[in-house]
């Protein structure tokens, strides 16, 4: 498994930026929000899915994260530099927690990315297989994966996965709070 953590210090690509989390337990969310502001990067990140280019990182970028507590899966929301949705990228995880003061996830590999048109992909099941195959994670852990992994695509497919509605109220909420 991969330990991230939502202030994401580690990623040598982001220059200067700022970082915000929040708490929230309210009656619609229950669990930490985070959102980088990217003012400088090294280079912009280009993926290519569905045979199209998609920026992810540049300067002015921002991602949200969502980490709902009681929950096995975290979301990122990326920003253009106006504001808009990228992708939403949710990973499956095995839990999530807090240390040294700052929220965690444990990645257990396997993702799905929806793009605001309404496609979806599915990622890294070969990641989740190597990671078994390694003894990097356990049968149940593997298991629970794909269960989680399901159940989130066929909220998503209902149009029932509450957070896409979430991200642009939780990103206002940060960027206000560093106003006020």
């Amino acid at each position: 498994m991969k330990r991230r953590y939502l202030h994401r210090n580690d990623w040598q690509r982001i220059i200067r930026k700022d970082y915000q989390e929040m708490k929230i337990n309210d009656e619609n969310f229950k669990g930490y929000i985070s959102l980088i502001q990217m003012h400088e990067v090294a280079k912009p990140l280009i993926t290519k899915h569905l045979d199209k280019e998609i920026c992810i990182v540049d300067n002015r970028y921002s991602w949200l994260q969502q980490l709902p507590f009681n929950e096995n899966f975290a979301i990122t929301t990326m920003f253009n530099q106006d504001g808009e949705i990228v992708q939403w990228y949710i990973d499956i995880i095995y839990e999530s927690g807090v240390e040294n003061g700052i929220p965690y996830m444990d990645d257990l590999f396997l993702d799905i990315i929806v793009f605001p048109t309404g496609e979806v992909i599915q990622k890294d099941k070969d990641e989740l297989a190597w990671a078994l195959a390694s003894n990097l994670i356990t049968q149940q852990q593997y298991e629970r994966a794909y269960q989680v992994f399901n159940q989130v695509l066929a909220q998503i497919e209902e149009g029932s996965f509450p957070y896409f509605f979430m991200s642009s109220q939780h990103r206002n909420k940060l960027l206000n709070e560093v106003i006020t």
